[in-house]
């Protein structure tokens, strides 16, 4: 069923508070929801509302707490999340790093007792639309293993940057550290599929195409082999060494409903370049690479197909399945 942003948002917000939220947090996580629905990634949409409500009312995530500032100096800070969930966080830090990036030239937000926080290259659009170069890290429950290990050790530590463009939408560069989401290899356990050689490592640590083992005891791959892991362990120190953060094996699974609350990091940068080059500079030296990839045939430019949902969504809706929207609904009465 095709709904309007407006009337999921209100859902959204509704059930969140249902569950515990208090109305500031409910806010800031609906509208990130229904932002992720419009770039057209439901996977972290609509979908999370149920995923969160089970993170508020199994203890998870406080309800009730409000992020408060821990430490900072000129050109950074540190925010204490409280255990909440992190979007009212994330929000506050990006509106730091935008001040402080004016003044200084660049900026570092991190986040600290915090939990999933969805989409990163959403939380950097506020960045570019004020002509700043954004970039976002955090770790996450454990699942790559340190080159050569067994067990899993660091997150998936997705990564995103976003960079304004002169006219026109900004180039949003957003991934994690793995081949492939757990989500897929989830699905295939649940078909009794095998998986392609190269998403997973059994519990010996090595390439399986055995699901179930991946899921129950094995790790996931990452990207670029050697190099991904060794990226991983930089994120990993990134967000939880600078902002005294847990690491991968400290947080359960975000998917367990019994489990501690994660209290894993975040980071969130913004970098003016009118500091540098300049805005002028910048934004030529930006174009001549966008001509330069578009004269290629084929390319497409990361983050387009994001606005390209978002113009289309917002005109027409967005269709929401419908065994999802009753749960949800369910929740919010």
């Amino acid at each position: 069923m095709k709904k309007k942003p407006g009337e999921l948002l209100q859902l959204a917000r509704n059930a969140l508070e249902r569950a515990g939220a208090n109305p500031a947090m409910a806010q800031a996580a609906a509208r990130h929801l229904v932002r992720a629905e419009e770039h057209g990634l439901p996977s972290h949409g609509m979908s999370r509302v149920p995923f969160y409500c089970g993170f508020l009312r199994n203890g998870r995530a406080d309800g009730a707490s409000r992020p408060t500032m821990l430490a900072e100096r000129a050109a950074v800070c540190l925010i204490d999340n409280r255990d909440g969930l992190p979007y009212e966080s994330a929000e506050w830090a990006i509106e730091e790093v935008q001040v402080r990036a004016r003044r200084n030239g660049i900026a570092f937000a991190g986040v600290t007792n915090s939990a999933h926080v969805g989409v990163l290259g959403i939380h950097l659009l506020p960045v570019a639309e004020a002509r700043m170069v954004g970039v976002a890290f955090t770790n996450s429950p454990a699942a790559i293993p340190a080159w050569g290990g067994k067990k899993a050790l660091f997150g998936t530590d997705p990564v995103a940057f976003a960079f304004p463009r002169r006219d026109g939408d900004p180039l949003v560069v957003d991934l994690a550290l793995t081949t492939v989401v757990r989500g897929k290899i989830m699905l295939a356990m649940q078909r009794g599929e095998k998986i392609p050689e190269g998403w997973a490592l059994d519990r010996n640590g090595k390439p399986t195409t055995d699901a179930k083992e991946a899921i129950a005891h094995g790790s996931l791959f990452p990207i670029g082999g050697a190099k991904g892991a060794m990226l991983a362990l930089a994120f990993e120190l990134v967000c939880a060494a600078l902002t005294g953060s847990a690491i991968g094996p400290e947080a359960d699974s975000f998917f367990s409903e019994q489990g501690n609350r994660p209290r894993i990091g975040h980071a969130f940068l913004a970098i003016d370049p009118g500091a540098l080059a300049g805005h002028a500079r910048y934004f030529e030296r930006v174009e001549t690479v966008v001509s330069a990839m578009l004269a290629d045939e084929g390319v497409r430019l990361p983050g387009a197909r994001r606005f390209a949902s978002e113009k289309k969504m917002r005109a027409e809706g967005i269709e929401v399945a419908d065994e999802l929207l009753a749960k949800i609904e369910q929740l919010a009465a």
